[in-house]
């Protein structure tokens, strides 16, 4: 596995690739890796001849009160994971080779509609700031499919419109949360709860799967998401949110709605922790 910094060497070995007519998949990250991230990078090796990985920790996606100093980074055990899963490149590009004109100056991307509200709530300008950098790595390293987790629902809604809307081709790979034994979610983000809150994060699949349950019989939806997040405070969670919503649009379910999705977030201890779950209702 070659790794380079430089977004020229990116490009030059796109090239190289293109050449031979071999086509090429993209996996991006912001490290910490876990077997989730090594499920998106098997998705893309069913899906192309080449993979390309990346590592960069954005800063446009961190709001004020979020402590980007402080998240976690493990390059050498990243690169060793990443070489074992198969991975042909991996670009580790610095803030200043992104945004060479700083933040403050850099142009950027806004997704409208599925960018809006859940997690947008409590983390202002982090879509933008997702969208923004998925762009720019879009286009230096100009894959032929993109593979990124169900696990970050709105994000992905928010990828696929973009590409969608600005006509980019590349084809969008959506892949299946990994989850612990006990139903927890993989996350780099895991690694911030104590033995205490690791105990009590499962109650948001918990619930999630509890709500879903319900659903089967009821389009109730708001009542019952209001009943899942007293649920989830009772176990111990603070809840940001819950809802019912139309998988594609991710506007509030209605009753005549069939493909649905339940997003969820919770804080635990000092990690934020978010969920979802897709349903599909006979009409």
């Amino acid at each position: 596995m070659k790794t380079t910094s430089e977004i020229a060497e990116v490009r030059q070995q796109i090239s190289n690739w293109r050449k031979q007519g071999l086509t090429v998949a993209f996996v991006p990250t912001m490290g910490n890796l876990h077997a989730g991230h090594i499920a998106l990078i098997n998705a893309a090796q069913k899906n192309a001849d080449r993979i390309v990985a990346s590592i960069f920790v954005n800063p446009m996606q961190f709001g004020e009160s979020e402590d980007i100093d402080n998240y976690p980074r493990t390059m050498a055990n990243d690169q060793e994971k990443l070489k074992q899963a198969g991975t042909n490149l991996l670009f580790t590009p610095s803030p200043s080779t992104i945004y060479p004109k700083g933040l403050s100056q850099q142009s950027y991307i806004e997704v409208p509609s599925v960018s809006q509200g859940y997690c947008s709530q409590s983390r202002p300008g982090h879509f933008r700031g997702v969208a923004t950098v998925v762009c720019k790595l879009f286009n230096i390293v100009q894959p032929d499919v993109a593979c990124f987790g169900l696990k970050d629902y709105q994000q992905l809604q928010v990828i696929k419109t973009m590409v969608e809307d600005l006509s980019m081709p590349i084809s969008i790979i959506p892949v299946e949360t990994v989850r612990e034994q006990n139903g927890l979610a993989l996350s780099s983000r895991n690694s911030y709860l104590s033995d205490i809150d690791k105990e009590i994060a499962p109650a948001l699949s918990i619930n999630i799967r509890w709500l879903a349950e319900q659903i089967k019989t009821s389009s109730d939806y708001i009542n019952l998401a209001k009943q899942a997040e007293e649920q989830m405070n009772k176990a111990g969670l603070k809840t940001d949110y819950i809802h019912i919503c139309q998988a594609k649009t991710l506007q509030p379910a209605q009753k005549k709605d069939t493909e649905l999705v339940i997003l969820a977030a919770a804080h635990c201890g000092k990690a934020r922790l978010i969920d979802n779950l897709l349903i599909s209702l006979e009409k």
